[in-house]
């Protein structure tokens, strides 16, 4: 089922999601929306808060993203990233690379709202799969990127706290817009 989305002013976006003790029939649906809403939406990726539920719930499928490359390294083993795609990944813990970089970065939360931002170039997560297995990655290029968008997401940060100040500056009217809207249609809903 596709979820909607929740957009920027909503004050879930700045909730710590709540570890997952035990991988239930709930959190395998709310995964599957999750996949089914990010496709559904052209996303990478997808936090569990960017549905509506604080939990540490994230999906990835860079798949179809081919001028930006990645490399993946699962359970110490090279593989293509696009076949190990989509990746589920609960309570996801990471690591950083001393390397940054700047790139392009969306947010299905903030629509029609880009900009650069400085990540690690190579990222290490350790997470569970929904049938329990303890996974660890190593990724670069987007990957790495959307790796790390989604792990802030599950800890209450947004892509546009990782903004310089002057692309925020230059976006702040968008975004104080935004914010109203999303108030207003959280106002309406109640």
């Amino acid at each position: 089922m596709i979820l909607p989305i929740v957009k920027y002013g909503n004050p879930i976006l700045r909730a710590k999601g709540k570890p997952i003790a035990e991988v239930d029939s709930l959190v395998r649906s709310l995964a599957s929306d999750m996949l089914e809403t990010m496709h559904a939406a052209n996303g990478v990726g997808l936090a569990a808060q960017q549905v509506g539920a604080a939990l540490q719930l994230t999906v990835l499928d860079i798949s179809q993203v081919e001028d930006r490359p990645s490399t993946l390294r699962l359970n110490d083993e090279d593989i293509d990233p696009a076949v190990a795609m989509p990746l589920v990944l609960v309570n996801p813990r990471i690591q950083l690379s001393d390397e940054i970089s700047s790139g392009s970065e969306g947010c299905l939360s903030f629509p029609e709202i880009t900009a650069e931002i400085d990540r690690a170039e190579a990222v290490e997560v350790e997470a569970e799969t929904l049938e329990g297995e303890t996974i660890r990655l190593q990724a670069t290029g987007l990957l790495a990127r959307a790796l790390q968008h989604e792990v802030d997401h599950l800890n209450g940060i947004l892509f546009i706290d990782r903004m310089d100040s002057a692309t925020k500056a230059s976006l702040s009217s968008r975004l104080k817009r935004l914010q109203k809207e999303t108030m207003k249609v959280e106002a309406l809903r109640r």
